[in-house]
């Protein structure tokens, strides 16, 4: 699965959980250059989108939230913390069987 993260500055730990939950690429966009955000389009690749709601502002989010539902991509928003945006996936994608994926090394969902 490819995901792409549209806000925040570094998103290494981040990507880190989305890996642990089965995402294999990770897309960022920074969102810095305000102007210029609302005019990319999703990578065709892409099969959900994160959204860090502290580093976006209301019309970046609401073009890529437009966006993402004519392609019928799962939107995530979330902080920038870990345990939330582990939160919200596992919430949005329906990953119910899976409770402590984030600590546990052996977890099957993870591991394939």
């Amino acid at each position: 699965m490819c995901a792409l993260i549209i806000g925040g500055d570094k998103v290494t730990t981040l990507s880190n959980v989305l890996k642990g939950l089965g995402v294999t690429k990770i897309n960022h966009w920074d969102a810095r250059n305000k102007s210029s955000a609302c005019k990319k389009s999703i990578p065709q690749d892409t099969e959900c989108v994160v959204m860090l709601t502290s580093y976006l502002n209301h019309n970046a989010m609401k073009h890529f939230k437009s966006e993402a539902k004519k392609r019928d991509l799962p939107v995530i928003c979330s902080k920038q913390s870990a345990s939330c945006l582990y939160q919200e996936y596992v919430k949005i994608m329906g990953i119910t069987d899976c409770k402590d994926c984030y600590a546990n090394t052996e977890c099957k969902k993870k591991n394939g």
